[in-house]
């Protein structure tokens, strides 16, 4: 092993590999290796130029047994920056120690009494690199000695059952409703970046650690110590980048079904919210607005003038916002222009198609600087010349018909390599030309993200997720862990994407719960496939907007007088609460901390509140414990210590303990803190 100092940076090389340390930031480190010549410079999610810090290299020697009683010399070095250190050993290995503490290590294994890079049976190596023959890429295994009692979590947004993540497996993946951000934080005080968008696998065993990228040239990650989460997580954002300032006048309520399929429809929609005395800050017209995929532009034969359309909905104080797909249908006008630039994804093996809902598509390619100028010169001049105010960029993981990423090839390379970053990049071919000259942030609507992905002014929803109570209670996780991962404006369909029937009281049960809780998070946006699909199609088209479905109505008074009682009531709640709201965006923006909050971001030298998964904190004053199964109306909360209100009743209860609540179908257990 031969240690190196370059500037602030150690340096080690060893059998063809490199290993850069450097301080990134204040108490991080930035760990990067290559073998043999580097062909990498990309900073991936580390976009934002961390502060400067003085750090100590230091390189030396350390007593190594040999195993017959003989004591030899084996070169070593370490790296301090700040309250963070790492140390290599004369294997390469890195262990990782806050204020002293080890934290984490590579793994790292004895054998009679001799220390060894691995087992001399096992073979198993802490950084494993697999060429992969023709391609120039390794297939990369990273692994870590698991730490007995540590919690984990983060990560992003997956469908499971699970708040912490120590033993789980996670596709590093983009999946409709599953979102790989692969940032953990660690109830050990750290904070770990695997600044890769390769596609692969991390795995929280009890036993190991395991991240592997499927396709990549570089290992890279960024590790940071910190006293709590909601230091972890500002330490990370302000090398990601922070969430900009959200728009006061979209905190209240966006209306939204699938689908509305006229101008009509949509304006008869406006003018009850509005007769109804009840302010809609934005209304979304959802896909097939347009006639096929890759049209970019408004069906002429359902919306005859959207210009009308769109200034009669301004002059009530309205916002709106089109759906956006990247999937181009071969019969569309864009096909053979975007084709003949290489603007689309290219598959490797077979006929170029990619998508085939309701057409014989291929996506576009977003890491391609062209692709994103052209669709956005189409879109700017067919909606946002019109005056749409956003864009709902659906399908942005994308949406493959098969996720086969090794058939898959953009511009920046195969698919396994960086699939992960396409919901950013799809972003940015919106939220920067819409930035120019503006002083409000544009606002977009996504189905998914990576790792800084927040400073791109996307709200991401978590999916086509079914309409039952096991998904609400894995869309509540999903949407703490999210937060804990940088992503801050997040946000649900509420009452879940597919129902059958919404006559269904079970449903309509569901509907309501799923919409208190959503009241008490950062956007309530309705929004819902709503069977029963009885309504006759505008036309018998065997495609685009006059074939397909359309479900029943899903505005607030679609439920029955009592349902839109309780939903009035909620409405009024979260109005009430504006300058409250306001605040927590601002607090995103400036430190990073999400809108709903796992309760040990709060209160983190609570153990029990480490436990918690089925209530939250929504910003630093209420604590939120929605009703999450069939026909309950009790339901158990934990108050941590202090004094807490319950907002329902007014009633003044002592913390630490926990109480059972009643929860009549009009109410949610939430509680102020004094």
């Amino acid at each position: 092993m031969i240690f190196l100092q370059e500037n602030n940076a150690l340096i080690a090389r060893h059998n063809g590999e490199t290993l850069r340390i450097e301080p990134w930031g204040p108490d991080a480190l930035r760990v990067r290796a290559y073998m043999y010549e580097n062909t990498s410079s990309h900073d991936w999610a580390l976009t934002e130029t961390p502060k400067t810090t003085k750090c100590t290299v230091t390189i030396g020697e350390e007593d190594y047994w040999v195993g017959d009683g003989t004591i030899s010399k084996t070169p070593c070095a370490e790296i301090v920056n700040g309250r963070i250190c790492a140390t290599v050993n004369f294997a390469g290995v890195i262990s990782f120690y806050r204020d002293g503490s080890l934290i984490l290590r590579e793994y790292f294994r004895f054998y009679g009494g001799t220390l060894a890079q691995t087992s001399r049976c096992l073979k198993i190596v802490n950084r494993e690199w697999k060429g992969i023959i023709g391609a120039g890429e390794y297939q990369l295994t990273v692994r870590f000695d698991a730490n007995e009692g540590e919690k984990i979590y983060g990560m992003g947004q997956y469908q499971q059952p699970y708040l912490n993540l120590k033993g789980t497996m996670l596709e590093l993946a983009q999946r409709n409703s599953q979102i790989s951000v692969p940032f953990m934080i660690s109830s050990l005080g750290y904070g770990f970046l695997w600044n890769n968008p390769a596609v692969g696998r991390v795995t929280f065993a009890a036993n190991q650690t395991e991240w592997i990228a499927r396709a990549t040239k570089q290992m890279d990650y960024w590790i940071t110590a910190g006293d709590n989460p909601k230091d972890i997580l500002t330490r990370y954002t302000a090398v990601t980048g922070h969430a900009p300032l959200f728009p006061e006048s979209l905190m209240g309520l966006w209306q939204c079904k699938l689908r509305y399929r006229t101008q009509d429809e949509v304006l008869t929609v406006a003018r009850q919210y509005q007769q109804e005395g009840i302010k809609i800050d934005q209304i979304v017209i959802d896909f097939f607005h347009w006639t096929v995929q890759g049209d970019w532009k408004f069906d002429k034969t359902y919306w005859p003038d959207p210009k009308a359309m769109i200034d009669e909905l301004h002059s009530m104080g309205i916002r709106v916002i089109v759906s956006v797909w990247p999937s181009v249908d071969r019969r569309s006008e864009n096909f053979a222009p975007m084709t003949e630039r290489g603007l689309l994804i290219r598959t490797e093996r077979g006929a170029a198609q990619t998508y085939d809902y309701q057409g014989d598509c291929v996506e576009i390619d977003p890491f391609n600087p062209e692709t994103r100028k052209y669709i956005w010169e189409v879109c700017k001049r067919n909606y946002a010349d019109l005056g749409i105010d956003g864009f709902w960029l659906d399908n942005s993981e994308p949406d493959y018909g098969v996720y086969d990423f090794e058939n898959y090839r953009y511009c920046e390379g195969s698919a396994l390599t960086c699939s992960n970053l396409y919901p950013q990049m799809f972003s940015r071919a919106f939220f920067e030309p819409m930035s120019e000259g503006k002083k409000e942030t544009p606002v977009n609507l996504l189905r998914c993200g990576w790792a800084g992905s927040q400073k791109y002014g996307n709200v991401i929803w978590s999916g086509d997720v079914p309409s039952t109570f096991e998904a609400f209670r894995e869309q509540l996780r999903a949407g703490l862990n999210i937060g804990l991962a940088g992503i801050p404006w997040w946000t649900t369909d509420i009452g879940g994407f597919m129902t059958d029937d919404v006559n269904d009281p079970d449903f309509r049960q569901l509907l309501i719960r799923w919409y208190q809780f959503a009241v008490y998070s950062a956007v309530l946006r309705m929004h819902g496939d709503r069977g029963p699909y009885n309504i006759p199609p505008l036309d018998d088209r065997d495609w685009g907007g006059g074939y397909l479905h359309t479900g029943q109505p899903n505005e607030l008074w679609s439920y029955g007088e009592e349902n839109y009682r309780i939903m009035r009531k909620y409405y009024d709640i979260r109005i009430a609460m504006h300058d409250y709201v306001k605040d927590l965006y601002k607090d995103a923006h400036e430190t990073g901390a999400p809108l709903i909050r796992t309760m040990f971001f709060e209160f983190p030298q609570d153990e029990k509140c480490w436990d918690l998964q089925d209530q939250y904190m929504f910003g630093t004053k209420y604590l939120v414990a929605p009703i999450l199964y069939l026909n309950q109306y009790e339901r158990e909360v934990y108050l941590p210590e202090g004094k807490w209100k319950n907002v329902n009743s007014g009633e003044i209860l002592a913390g630490g303990q926990s109480i059972t609540v009643k929860a009549p179908i009009d109410e949610i257990p939430v509680f102020e803190k004094l």
